[in-house]
């Protein structure tokens, strides 16, 4: 493989210990290698771009990794990857896309996901978005994610984008059943003329479900973000969301949580806070010998982390 090959999915798989187990990477719109187990098998589909993903019930400690990696401008790239989560089972998956535009125009990669998760299973999902390019150049992610979790299944998702991306509008969707959990954790900064909208709408429908949605971000530069979630309790269920902001230079940040509470038992929560770095967290950190822009560099790290 080429050195910018292996270096992007490096920074895709961010090189944290994960179990070992099944794989398929992509590149420009084509497969460049895949690995299936008889535990999670991995099978390309017939009628459109992307693969089926399917997990073995009863299957412990096993991970999917399937990277994409775009090397070229004016060009798109849509995949439909769907997952089938046997009854019981525990898997890690890592989905990250690294896009490289050397010249001009626009690279875009659009992963359509739609998890289905059976009665107990869990499912970790990890993914990163990294950008890179010549100056003018747009890199583009409008990922979608749609979830259907069964009764007493947990679907943790883990998505970060840290600057590098022009351009992405990522839709979040889930209809949760009894007893089942989902959870996501999501980390932002975008940079420049950047823009970026995350979308979240979630159907507590299960007695006994529930979601913890938390975004993270800073906004830098002239760069423009956009949340909104909705979150409706359709059955005795707990729904909490979080949207917590920096803004810097001249960004800015448009958050709108939306709680429905359409059962009496449906207990929601949503808090939302956007305002800049704390002049006395700069102090202190600049009295022990760092740079104001160190210092900066310092509390952004800790917050996104």
């Amino acid at each position: 493989m080429e050195k910018l090959d292996l270096e992007l999915l490096e920074k895709i798989a961010e090189l944290h210990s994960v179990p070992e187990g099944s794989f398929n990477i992509r590149k420009n719109g084509e497969r460049l290698a895949a690995n299936s187990t008889d535990d999670v098998q991995i099978v390309q589909k017939t009628d459109k771009p992307g693969i089926d993903i399917i997990v073995a019930e009863g299957v412990k400690n096993k991970s999917v990794h399937i990277p994409v990696i775009l090397t070229v401008g004016d060009f798109k790239d849509t995949v439909y990857n769907d997952f089938f989560i046997g009854k019981n089972a525990d898997v890690t998956i890592v989905a990250g896309c690294g896009i490289h535009n050397p010249g001009g125009g626009s690279a875009e990669h659009d992963g359509i996901h739609t998890f289905h998760l059976a009665e107990n299973s869990r499912v970790r999902y990890v993914e990163r978005h990294y950008g890179e390019g010549v100056q003018g150049s747009k890199r583009v992610f409008d990922p979608v994610t749609k979830a259907v979790l069964d009764k007493g299944a947990v679907l943790e998702m883990d998505t970060t984008q840290l600057g590098g991306v022009t351009f992405t509008d990522r839709m979040t969707e889930a209809v949760v059943g009894d007893g089942a959990k989902l959870i996501v954790k999501e980390k932002l900064l975008t940079d420049g003329e950047e823009k970026a909208i995350s979308r979240f709408r979630v159907d507590l429908k299960g007695a006994g479900s529930t979601c913890d949605i938390v975004s993270r971000s800073v906004a830098r530069g002239k760069s423009h973000q956009e949340f909104y979630s909705d979150v409706i309790g359709n059955n005795e269920c707990f729904g909490h969301v979080e949207c917590d902001g920096i803004v810097m230079d001249g960004a800015r940040i448009l958050s709108t949580p939306e709680i429905d509470a359409a059962h009496p038992d449906a207990s929601l929560v949503h808090e939302a806070a956007v305002g800049k770095i704390a002049g006395d967290q700069l102090t202190k950190l600049m009295s022990l010998g760092l740079t104001e822009k160190e210092a900066e560099d310092a509390v952004i790290k800790g917050f996104l982390n």
